[in-house]
């Protein structure tokens, strides 16, 4: 007897977290600063006919109730936009400037900037548009020094949950191997190791009779720990190298460029390109703040009147429609749905905007009411997350590339973030200030017997910051400073 095989299928559960177009919408209109969202709002009036841009002498133009045949429509999306709040004219300039105050308008400068001449080179790579977008957010996630910092893992989550975009790590790293390929050389390293051999790598095929960039391309792939510390007598023992040839190789190897994105800009000029602050605040002597975005320049919204009588028209008669004016209402209603998510994108844009630098003020008070430096207090993410109700991500994407213009100069939102350090007396001290202290206590050294990690951690105690040498360490490195016998 012939056995017959069944298949079992069987129902399974799940739980996946998915965002809808118009939380999409939101997330890419928060990470914009002021003159790419002008952009972005300008492009979305040219595509959208249901979208029109208002003037103040249009602000309540119509305020009457809708009719009959409106609130019959079989459409409930339509029924909205035709109730009472007929055309809502949403105004994109804050109206909390008062004192008639002026926002000193910052131009922005017409030099190329470094993300653009990386995208032009993409642009003359044959991409599918799925691979664009890999490669457009990999550029964008490149840091001023041209270096990639996150990992490939962390970007693979962040597409997934922040654009939707389903990716792999193995695809991603295809994408980066293209990038490496730009010019200049070593931009998309992930470290400098990785630098240094991409710009190793591509002077060997373009200097082919050079034979240090082989021994250059030994160093740094074998021995680069070894190479950073400056023990030379290990390499050539390593790699059986001459004295000679070491010294050749090495300076084959400095050379090279560790920040191939900082020179890029000086370059073109990346340098000179002036900041339009987000937004403004203003202090004044009773110790009063004001807040504001900083929207002079934006176009103010509203729904197209022509674009809503046309719907009108379309649904007087809706008994004796033909299908060609059904379909017409059809295309109008997507057209109305889609502008008045934007505005409504926009509007909740501001809100998180506002919201996130208010609750930063609020923590940096001090800061924003005598503008010293050493008034900052430590402050995270979370903080700002906790008192706004946000989500850390939220606050990560409203900070990152915006900027503040106050009393005393234009900083960027990340300025006013810093570790906190608890000393044993349980009072909090900021990092950035230690760090500060630190570098005060290397250049006043002895050139000629500089401190180790050891004696700085001691001169850190004596002013009143007990950390560990591991961590004095970590901060000296972050304050690019080398060792002590470096230093002589």
């Amino acid at each position: 007897m012939a056995q017959v095989s069944r298949q079992v299928q069987s129902q399974v559960q799940q739980q996946v977290q998915t965002l809808s177009p118009q939380q999409i919408l939101v997330v890419k209109l928060l990470e914009l600063p002021a003159v790419e969202l002008e952009d972005r709002i300008r492009a979305e009036l040219l595509e959208n006919p249901a979208l029109e841009e208002g003037s103040k002498e249009m602000k309540n133009e119509s305020d009457e109730p809708a009719s009959e045949t409106e609130n019959e429509m079989d459409y409930d999306s339509l029924n909205d936009y035709l109730s009472e709040d007929d055309i809502p004219d949403y105004k994109l300039q804050e109206n909390n400037r008062s004192k008639g105050e002026k926002v000193e308008e910052i131009p922005f400068s017409e030099a190329t900037s470094f993300y653009e001449v990386l995208r032009q080179q993409l642009s003359e790579l044959k991409l599918s548009e799925h691979q664009r977008e890999l490669a457009e957010y990999l550029t964008g996630s490149l840091d001023d020094d041209g270096l990639l910092r996150k990992s490939l893992e962390n970007i693979n989550d962040e597409l997934a949950i922040y654009a939707g975009i389903s990716t792999s790590e193995q695809e991603l790293e295809e994408i980066l191997q293209m990038i490496q390929e730009f010019d200049p050389p070593g931009i998309g390293a992930r470290d400098l190791r990785e630098c240094l051999l991409i710009q190793i790598r591509r002077k060997e095929n373009e200097e082919k009779q050079n034979p240090l960039l082989a021994v250059a391309e030994r160093i740094i792939e074998s021995c680069y720990e070894e190479f950073t510390r400056k023990h030379w007598d290990k390499i050539m023992q390593k790699l059986s190298l001459s004295e000679e040839v070491l010294q050749e190789a090495i300076a084959e190897i400095t050379r090279l460029n560790p920040r191939p994105g900082a020179s890029l800009g000086e370059t073109i000029g990346r340098n000179l390109q002036q900041i339009v602050p987000d937004f403004v605040v203003d202090t004044y002597d009773d110790g009063t703040i004001e807040i504001s975005l900083n929207n002079r320049n934006m176009p103010k919204l509203r729904m197209s009147r022509n674009f809503t009588e046309l719907v009108e028209e379309h649904t007087r008669n809706r008994a004796n429609q033909s299908k060609e004016s059904r379909e017409a209402l059809m295309f109008l209603k997507q057209k109305m749905d889609a502008a008045q998510g934007f505005i409504d994108a926009v509007k909740q844009r501001q809100h998180t905007l506002m919201s996130t630098m208010q609750a930063i003020v609020e923590l940096q008070r001090p800061f924003f009411l005598e503008g010293d430096e050493s008034l900052l207090r430590p402050m995270i993410l979370k903080d700002v997350a906790e008192r706004t109700g946000l989500d850390i991500s939220t606050i990560s994407r409203v900070t990152n590339s915006k900027y503040v213009q106050t009393n005393y100069g234009i900083y960027s939102l990340k300025y006013f973030f810093g570790d906190g350090y608890t000393t044993e007396d349980g009072e909090e001290k900021s990092v950035r200030e230690i760090k500060r202290i630190l570098l005060e206590i290397v250049e006043g050294e002895n050139k000629k017997k500089p401190y180790t990690d050891d004696k700085l951690a001691e001169q850190l105690k004596q002013k009143g910051y007990p950390i560990a040498r591991r961590t004095v360490a970590k901060y000296r490195d972050q304050l690019n400073i080398p060792v002590a016998r470096l230093r002589k």
